[in-house]
């Protein structure tokens, strides 16, 4: 059991060239903090000395829900931050994103500004909200970073990319022990399913802009992003919209079928290939997934 009240989760498939400077940063950060690598790569990925607390080696690639489910569950941290192998913390980013935590027992899951690794000066993301048509975005892509940062401010909900969850919050919102991510979900949208769940269960989120971590991107190439993203978008939304999903369907494939005729003249072959493969993906999956009765939380637009 951890002595620390943060505990950082690194899922890895040791394929991210940042890998050593991302734990380098958790580790130099002002509050101490536990760090935990899930290594999913064929073979065990070779560590700097001094850089992981405990690494778990579970033999095979488990998808980013569920090897960071299993890192969490390895841990009995107060605070448990999810953190991407190519995101690189600032070091008051814990300490601060801990005391936001601290300062509000109604709040599950904070963030701060995520900033991209190439461009310092620009947004990642600094949160999850909805467009019109029920796409979760990343709000703030590509607008300048604020500087100085100012006040936080409530959230719909926060990226795994690097967030700082409350770990009883977390139990109380899981599918069932040990599976705070949904593992059918895998990548894109896990974060999205989680943030409804919390929701229902009546916390909320928050960003706080003088956080941050700077984010080189996916590493998820071509068609198979694609049909991550299309795929599990249905596959959350039927969740969370319980009866609602069904009456918002052919609004949802309306969108879906404008961006399949954007990437064909475009002439973008993966996101041509990727979003009718994400359809048969939701498919599949889709009786797992809905539900009947009232929305778990209240999905709306972002202005």
């Amino acid at each position: 059991m951890s002595e620390k009240r943060i505990a950082a989760v690194i899922p890895t498939l040791g394929r991210s060239r940042h890998l050593a400077a991302c734990l380098r940063a958790l580790r130099a950060g002002a509050e101490p903090i536990e760090i935990l690598v899930v290594d999913q790569a064929e073979r065990p990925v070779a560590l700097p000395e001094g850089l992981a607390d405990r690494v778990l080696r579970p033999g095979r690639n488990l998808g980013f829900a569920a090897g960071t489910n299993l890192g969490i569950a390895s841990t009995r941290s107060l605070y448990v931050a999810t953190v991407n192998d190519d995101a690189i913390v600032e070091p008051e980013w814990a300490a601060r994103l801990g005391a936001a935590l601290d300062g509000d027992p109604e709040l599950a899951a904070v963030q701060g500004a995520n900033l991209r690794l190439d461009r310092p000066d620009l947004l990642d993301g600094c949160g999850i909200a909805w467009n019109r048509d029920l796409q979760a975005v990343q709000i703030g892509t590509g607008e300048p970073a604020p500087d100085p940062p100012g006040p936080g401010r409530e959230i719909w909900g926060v990226s795994a990319t690097a967030a700082l969850y409350r770990r009883s919050a977390l139990d109380r919102a899981a599918l069932a022990p040990g599976r705070f991510f949904d593992p059918d979900l895998g990548s894109y949208y896990e974060d999205v399913d989680l943030a409804g769940r919390l929701r229902a269960m009546g916390f909320r989120a928050g960003w706080v802009p003088s956080a941050r971590a700077r984010h080189a991107g996916s590493t998820t190439a071509g068609a198979a992003r694609w049909r991550l993203v299309y795929g599990n978008r249905h596959l959350a939304l039927a969740r969370l919209l319980g009866g609602g999903y069904w009456a918002r369907l052919p609004r949802l494939l309306f969108r879906d079928l404008e961006d399949l005729a954007r990437s064909l003249l475009a002439a973008e072959g993966a996101r041509s290939v990727g979003i009718p493969a994400g359809w048969m993906r939701a498919a599949i999956r889709l009786p797992r997934f809905a539900r009947r009765g009232r929305a778990l939380a209240a999905i709306e637009p972002d202005g």
